[in-house]
């Protein structure tokens, strides 16, 4: 069993997070290490959940989905119930950064627009004092 067990640095080395990171997400209940005394000790399960955790968050899950969908795992139907809401929610986040990609892309263009007049306007003075000059 204590092969399977993970200390607070073997956790932060593995899965590049920091001891505070860990210990927010302890407070909020999305993980459960074994407490002796002030040692904390990380089982597979908790490895899972904040592989878990970490994905939701690079997709712009929420913590409060991320919790919701993790208690889902409990429900006894193989996660079924947990897999259809995952993917409700995902499709939500794809939407979403479909939409921020567009809205970036248009910034950028308007941005390289901008750009490329305010150097035709230098050019242009420039090109006005060499030849009064």
């Amino acid at each position: 069993m204590t092969e399977d067990l993970m200390t607070i640095r073997e956790m932060c080395e593995t899965y590049e997070v920091t001891p505070r990171t860990l210990r927010f997400y302890e407070a909020k209940e999305l993980l459960f290490p074994i407490r002796e005394g002030q040692k904390r000790l990380f089982t597979k399960r908790d490895r899972a959940r904040l592989k878990l955790i970490l994905r939701g968050k690079r997709f712009g899950f929420s913590l409060e989905e991320i919790r919701q969908l993790l208690d889902l795992y409990h429900v006894g139907d193989q996660q079924k119930t947990q897999m259809i809401r995952t993917i409700e929610i995902a499709r939500e986040r794809l939407s979403d950064m479909e939409a921020r990609r567009e809205e970036l892309t248009q910034a950028i263009d308007d941005l390289k627009e901008q750009l490329r007049w305010g150097e035709k306007v230098i050019a242009s003075i420039n090109n006005e004092k060499t030849a009064v000059g």
